[in-house]
């Protein structure tokens, strides 16, 4: 197998998709424990605005009070939370990556401000950042950095959702070449309740997809009626109406025919941030059970003592830990990728949006493993809350009903899963990523039964060696169903779905493993709680991606060919024993020392 072959990690910036094809630990890795003195200081005065100024607010919020969250927004704005992505010519600070996404996390802690929030800053502002002219930025940017302004997002439409660019919205030139002339409608535009400034996406003369800037105040633009939602009800969800809606031609962001670069740029930064914000509130899920997991007695017995509640902490803390470490290692890369690039020159912006667009693979995992980490701790938690868990009264009932949108934000997770795998095997095409070449050596590697090594011995010795078994199922499986389909593979879809899923395990458990050795203590020791949550996970990944690569195979080969297939995948399924109540107590105890995630950075 192609991999960097020196037995230290490389200081070699990997591009995007590369960890499918290096070894384990190949380079270092940004994580929690690596954080600068600065990112700690922004952890701590966004966690402290949240706690102390919206959660408290929660009753409020959740009905539809929308004067209040916009009062929340200037707050916000005052404290420089709505500034990070912002260049400070215009007002902002324009802080790095890691730093955004720190700030997307403390604000999840309640959901709808958090898509409140995410609105604004993220798609509703972005756009702006990114893809406006001066006058424009020098127009918007202040106020929308203040929360002076409040910014919101209109792609969606009736019959265009997954596929944006089938949009009907049609705008036309005016005869005088002053304005464009908008008639149509979208849907589900979170902020339009209150929002000022409106980033909308319509096609001119109807086949040139473009993104306008449009005023609340504009002529023949109205804002329907609030949404009532099943989740983040305190979100403003509203539908846009263009009646010939007059927008002035200065008020083109970006160029004519343009806006799909708009509109895909920013669901890629999207999807990042999604990662970040979900890790909040699963370690809010955590903090809220485990404290009324301890209060709870059945039997005269804290509920916390009993072992199949504790397998569900440890389940709940282990997919928190992946997600985490995940999340922050791909903020890392988009700022080591951002190194040395000087964030006043006028081509820092596309810099930005080359460097997020180079981990779009990354960005996609982390918004399907993490939309669905996030919907496994909240049934857990549910499950341990009993009946109380189905009541208003306890913050887990929101909880759960507000995680859901989760896997349809930003690209549904099965338009997700197709870009994970449907990328890596386009950037191999364009000769972009070595990942053909590799393959072949893998299914070399196995034909004469050759299984991958731990380069180090070690407490995750096995774990390192069961992610680049993940990775050897997904490059072989990748590969047969390339050979197999060609330009129709775009059609097997459940092949390129459970493949996808494979390589999420593969990325998960090598970013835990890296991870982990990091961050030894001064006696060069790993933290117990996370080797732990490494083991749990890893066996579980083994266990569950062999399943589906098998599956993929089945769906791409029949007969002797398929049956030579299996017998090479064969031995990929390694199998370390382990103890899982051994495992289980290690990362509950440290659940239960912390009061709720354990070793988080904040």
């Amino acid at each position: 197998m192609v991999a960097i072959p020196e037995s230290s990690p490389s200081s070699e910036l990997p591009t995007g998709g590369a960890f499918l094809l290096q070894e384990v630990g190949s380079t270092r890795i940004v994580s929690p424990e690596t954080f600068t003195e600065e990112q700690r200081l922004y952890l701590k005065t966004a966690l402290q605005f949240s706690r102390e100024q919206v959660m408290p607010q929660s009753d409020r919020i959740e009905a539809k009070d929308n004067a209040l969250l916009r009062e929340l927004l200037r707050r916000a704005g005052e404290l420089g939370l709505l500034m990070t992505d912002i260049p400070e010519a215009y007002g902002g600070m324009g802080l790095d990556k890691t730093t955004s996404l720190l700030l997307a996390e403390c604000m999840s802690l309640q959901g709808s401000w958090s898509v409140t929030f995410g609105a604004h800053v993220g798609i509703g502002t972005l756009p702006i950042v990114w893809f406006g002219n001066e006058a424009q930025k020098a127009k918007y940017l202040p106020q929308l950095a203040t929360g002076e302004k409040v910014a919101a997002y209109a792609l969606t439409e009736q019959g265009s959702g997954s596929d944006a660019l089938g949009a009907k919205t049609k705008a036309v030139l005016s005869a005088d070449g002053t304005h464009y002339v908008l008639n149509g409608s979208k849907l589900y535009i979170t902020n339009a309740g209150f929002a000022d400034v409106f980033v909308v996406f319509a096609k001119v003369n109807g086949d040139k997809f473009t993104g306008f800037i449009v005023e609340r105040d504009t002529p023949g633009f109205t804002v329907g009626p609030e949404e009532h939602k099943m989740g983040i009800r305190g979100s403003s969800t509203c539908p846009l109406f263009f009646e010939d809606a007059r927008v002035p031609v200065e008020n083109v962001l970006g160029e004519v025919g343009r806006g799909h670069k708009i509109a895909f740029n920013i669901l890629n930064y999207g999807r990042l941030k999604l990662g970040a914000g979900v890790v909040g509130g699963m370690k809010l899920a955590i903090e809220d059970t485990v404290r009324f997991a301890q209060e709870r007695k059945q039997f005269n017995t804290p509920i916390v003592r009993f072992p199949l509640l504790r397998e569900k902490f440890a389940r709940m803390a282990t997919l928190t830990y992946a997600l985490e470490s995940m999340t922050y290692r791909t903020a890392g890369l988009v700022d080591a990728k951002l190194s040395g690039k000087e964030r006043q020159a006028k081509d820092y912006d596309a810099h930005v949006i080359a460097a997020i667009e180079e981990y779009a693979i990354e960005s996609s995992i982390m918004k399907v493993f993490g939309s669905e980490a996030l919907g496994h701790v909240v049934d857990d938690a549910v499950q341990i809350h009993g009946g109380a868990g189905y009541i208003e009264e306890y913050p887990i009932e929101r909880a759960y009903r507000d995680a859901r949108i989760n896997r349809i934000f930003e690209g549904t997770n099965e338009i997700n899963r197709m870009l994970i795998s449907g990328l890596l095997l386009k950037r191999a095409v364009k000769g972009e990523l070595p990942l053909l070449a590799v393959a072949q050596s893998v299914e070399d590697e196995l034909t004469h039964g050759t299984l991958p090594r731990a380069r180090h011995e070690d407490a995750l010795s096995a774990e390192e060696r069961a992610a680049e078994c993940l990775k050897r199922m997904a490059l072989y499986g990748l590969k047969t169903a390339a050979e197999t389909f060609g330009t129709e593979l775009e059609q097997h879809q459940e092949v390129l779905a459970g493949l996808s899923d494979v390589v999420m395990d593969a990325f998960a458990l090598d970013t835990m493993v890296t991870r982990t050795r990091q961050g030894v203590d001064a006696k060069g020791a790993m933290d117990p709680a996370r080797v732990a949550m490494t083991r749990l996970f890893g066996m579980e990944a083994m266990t569950r991606s062999f399943d589906r690569t098998r599956r993929a195979l089945c769906a791409s080969a029949q007969g002797e060919a398929l049956q030579a297939h299996l017998a090479k995948l064969a031995p990929l399924q390694v199998f370390t024993p382990y103890n899982p109540a051994e495992l289980r107590e290690a990362v509950v105890t440290a659940v239960e020392q912390a009061g709720g995630y354990p070793r988080s950075a904040a």
